[in-house]
């Protein structure tokens, strides 16, 4: 409709402001941006202002979509039981169990999942005191979370990539993060402290041991919850031509209604989740691509409209991406602003023959960022709840292990880039 990018920002904004007093330091700081941006490109170029809104209002209605589904499914019984399960067995099965389900539930609960099992890892704390179990299971937690926006289709990196890059379908994009996601997991088995019992016998939480069926079943519903949410995003943006972030906000809204249904039906009282405090994320990562979206028209003006890279820096671009990401996260620049100042530029310019190792390299730097800088939702909850420092858990856990796969990342996309244009030259 003319004119909604517009409408949707002024009422978010709005929210944001009528929200003040609920504000945290950083989102006030970014609100304060949006305004001066604002300003400055009524008085010197309205096009920035335009270019912005188009940013932000793309990623309102998935953020409040997503956290409605995010706290409709967060007062599951289910998600009791999964919890608990996930702190059983063995140092490395308990392990894996933690950053594969972290990253699991992270799929329809976004950072959710983060307060949902780190408050289980500072109960512990507070119990039996810090110990190296304690500090893999954080380990365990980040960098599943870590995961998720490279893997999940419904993450907001994955719909703000594909987004950005209209060319790039997001199932080629998914075919690649997925298991890069998978091995970046599996391998932080060997990033761990030693424990000193090989077995833990009895929970890190004592739960009553649920039976394993009851925690299969759960399992089992969970799953299959995120799984009809993702492929009804897909089958929106295949058959019914929508833009990816629009099929993700339609599908989380559906299923979140549909959850509600169910609880009326079966219970008789269904409450709406509270959005008190959605104006946090509002400002936060609305605010941040309104602000990227400034960037990313500021820099093509700059540059010009016949600007273009030559053909072996595309392989190096592609290799220094992940790095970009890391080091704006080092920074506290928050990742939405790098993606859309990356995407808004790169993304005109770049071959479409190895338009996927643009998105890879956005997705999966995103995701290693998160895991591995102090300034994310993901580590500062971890610290609200477990009282592990964000800094400590960054870059004393996870620092050798961030640079390992940034470099398995850019050398991934850079050879993509390579094998693409040996193709192209080839055929």
């Amino acid at each position: 409709m003319p004119g909604s990018a517009a409408i949707t920002v002024i009422l978010a904004c709005t929210a944001i402001f009528l929200g003040w007093g609920l504000l945290r330091p950083v989102a006030r700081t970014i609100a304060a941006l949006i305004l001066i941006v604002t300003v400055l490109a009524l008085v010197f170029d309205p096009t920035v202002l335009g270019s912005a809104m188009q940013s932000m209002a793309g990623i309102v209605g998935l953020i409040l979509s997503v956290m409605v589904l995010s706290g409709v499914l967060g007062t599951s019984k289910d998600l009791e039981v999964i919890s608990r399960s996930l702190f059983r067995g063995q140092s490395s099965s308990r392990y894996m169990g933690l950053s594969f389900g972290t990253g699991i539930l992270a799929i329809p609960l976004n950072f959710g999942s983060v307060g949902l099992v780190a408050s289980m890892i500072g109960t512990r704390v507070q119990r039996s005191g810090d110990d190296a179990a304690s500090r893999n299971a954080a380990r365990a937690v980040i960098r599943g979370f870590g995961a998720s926006p490279m893997g999940s289709p419904l993450s907001v990196a994955v719909v703000m990539t594909v987004t950005l890059l209209p060319g790039l379908a997001s199932w080629s994009l998914l075919a690649w993060s997925i298991p890069f996601a998978a091995t970046y997991l599996m391998l932080g088995v060997w990033f761990r402290e030693k424990e000193t019992s090989g077995i833990d016998s009895t929970e890190m939480i004592e739960s009553g041991s649920e039976e394993a069926a009851e925690a299969l079943g759960s399992w089992a519903r969970f799953i299959g919850l995120a799984l009809f949410v993702s492929l009804e995003a897909f089958a929106l943006n295949t058959w019914a031509d929508l833009r990816y972030s629009q099929a993700v906000t339609i599908s989380c809204l559906t299923v979140a209604a549909l959850c509600l249904l169910v609880r009326r039906v079966s219970t008789g009282t269904a409450r709406l989740p509270t959005l008190s405090n959605v104006v946090n994320e509002l400002a936060i990562m609305g605010g941040a691509s309104f602000l990227g979206g400034a960037l990313a028209v500021t820099a093509l003006n700059s540059l010009g409209d016949d600007f273009a890279l030559s053909a072996g820096a595309y392989s190096l671009a592609a290799f220094c991406i992940p790095w970009v990401f890391y080091l704006g996260g080092m920074m506290a620049v928050n990742p939405i602003v790098t993606a859309t100042v990356i995407g808004g530029v790169m993304g005109p310019i770049w071959p479409q023959a190895s338009l996927v190792a643009l998105g890879l390299g956005m997705v999966t730097g995103w995701g290693i960022t998160i895991a591995g800088t102090p300034y994310s939702a993901n580590a500062l909850l971890l610290e609200r709840f477990t009282g592990y420092r964000a800094r400590i858990a960054a870059y004393g856990w996870n620092l050798k292990y961030s640079f390992l796969f940034l470099g398995l990342s850019g050398g991934l996309c850079a050879a993509l880039v390579l094998a693409a244009s040996l193709l192209g030259q080839t055929s």
